[in-house]
């Protein structure tokens, strides 16, 4: 059954009776199905290396006919062999898992991924725990009481490094969104568009190790502000922050959706800057693993990866987006009104200031754990002075962003991957070459370091 279908039609079965995900009416249904899609994946990764350009295999297709094209493959590759390869996975350790997520549009792939069948899939049994704030899961993950968990990108190098607690090794198996985030101040400041006008003000971020503190940081101290003496900075929940607005205690906010929105929806607050706007593809969160668990289960560690990345492939299809609003929605989940997610996960938005604005890319999901956003990150939080002394950058980042890891199994899966783990990004106008972090962090006027 699917989570959408109407419990109240006769003609629906609500329960499993045999069927692991129990959309079908037996095991043996489950599995014949389960089989097709590894078949189709085998197929599309075999094509896309035969006819690089998609133009090219369709030609060949139309001409031919699909059955003498895949005759045509079979007779000089064992496709038979590799899908019965690629369907004798090894059965996860462990079956039963608990992952936490904070209730953010961020870790709309790790919630989806229960409701719509992603995890079951797999053959993992998941509960999904609504967790309060970074630091509760930060500290459930290290204590063991999770087996995984919905992190902010940074977190992980953070608790590699023993910023903010102990040392302890994290791996980011996969990024989970692509920007998503935005800069929100109360509607009193209609008037105060330019940052520069915005010396004391006191804006909320979810945690010091967030994307959201580094680009807050950032942007400020673009526009002539020092983010430690201009401007006070608080840490609060990303629930809290639309009350805290409302009330009075912070001028703005830089945060996850849907509180930018809803600040919006609620008329409290008017959203002034997009994240993209700031660095459009930046990583926000991810999904973090200790690398003791990834070691000790490798095949479930395996079923994990395929389960996220696969939801995250799902989720970045904008006709998949309503289907995961409505899955996503509930009280156990985020608790959001559907109008507020439909903006957000759609793009088109109102802003607060009178307009509706269309930015299809507003927020998108990537799988893929690039190293070189590991050491912009990481040069940042030498620059703010959370990060001291040397910093072997690539050492780190790629001990932690499992990229190689990761392009081989979405690979695997036939998913799209990157050939290499490092690129430059233009943040704000200033080129970043993961190459030369030492060079780029002493091109700041305003630092720490």
């Amino acid at each position: 059954m699917s989570g959408f279908d109407d419990p109240f039609d006769p003609n629906i079965q609500l329960s499993a009776q045999g069927c692991s995900c129990g959309r079908h009416a037996s095991q043996i249904e489950h599995q014949q199905d389960e089989d097709a899609r590894i078949g189709r994946v085998v197929e599309s990764t075999v094509m896309r290396a035969l006819f690089p350009r998609d133009e090219t295999r369709r030609n060949f297709i139309r001409a031919v006919g699909a059955g003498t094209a895949l005759a045509a493959v079979s007779t000089f590759f064992p496709l038979s062999a590799a899908k019965a390869l690629a369907a004798d996975r090894a059965p996860p350790e462990k079956t039963d898992l608990k992952i936490g997520f904070v209730p953010i549009t961020c870790a709309t792939p790790i919630i989806m991924a229960g409701p719509m069948g992603f995890y079951s899939r797999e053959g993992l049994n998941v509960s999904l725990l609504k967790t309060a704030g970074w630091a509760v899961v930060r500290d459930k993950v290290m204590n063991k009481e999770y087996d995984a968990s919905h992190m902010l990108s940074p977190m992980p190098l953070a608790i590699s490094l023993g910023l903010g607690s102990q040392a302890q090794p994290m791996d980011v198996a996969a990024i989970e969104n692509i920007n998503g985030q935005a800069i929100t101040l109360h509607v009193k400041h209609k008037d105060k568009l330019d940052p520069k006008q915005w010396k004391g003000f006191k804006f909320g971020l979810p945690f010091d190790y967030s994307i959201h503190n580094l680009l807050l940081r950032y942007f400020l101290a673009e526009h002539g502000l020092d983010p430690d003496r201009d401007v006070e900075l608080r840490i609060m929940a990303p629930p809290d922050m639309v009350a805290n607005l409302r009330a009075g205690n912070i001028d703005g906010f830089l945060g996850p959706e849907p509180f930018n929105q809803r600040a919006v929806y609620e008329e409290v607050g008017f959203i002034h800057t997009l994240s993209r706007d700031i660095w459009d593809g930046h990583p926000c969160c991810a999904f973090g693993i200790s690398e003791g668990f990834a070691k000790a289960h490798p095949n479930t560690f395996a079923a994990l990866f395929r389960a996220i990345a696969s939801a995250t492939d799902y989720a970045h299809k904008p006709e998949n987006r309503a289907d995961i609003i409505k899955a996503i929605a509930p009280a156990n989940y985020l608790n959001q009104p559907i109008p507020v997610l439909e903006q957000v996960m759609t793009g088109r938005f109102a802003d607060g200031l009178g307009k509706v604005r269309n930015v299809p890319d507003r927020v998108d999901f990537d799988p893929f754990p690039w190293p070189s956003m590991a050491v912009w990150m990481l040069t940042q939080l030498k620059r703010w002075g959370y990060l001291k002394g040397e910093v072997n950058y690539q050492g780190v980042a790629e001990n932690v962003f499992l990229a190689t890891d990761a392009r081989k199994r979405l690979k695997e899966m036939g998913l799209p991957a990157p050939a290499g783990n490092y690129a430059k990004y233009t943040i704000m106008g200033k080129v970043f070459d993961p190459a030369k972090p030492e060079q780029y962090l002493k091109s700041f006027r305003i630092s720490r370091a």
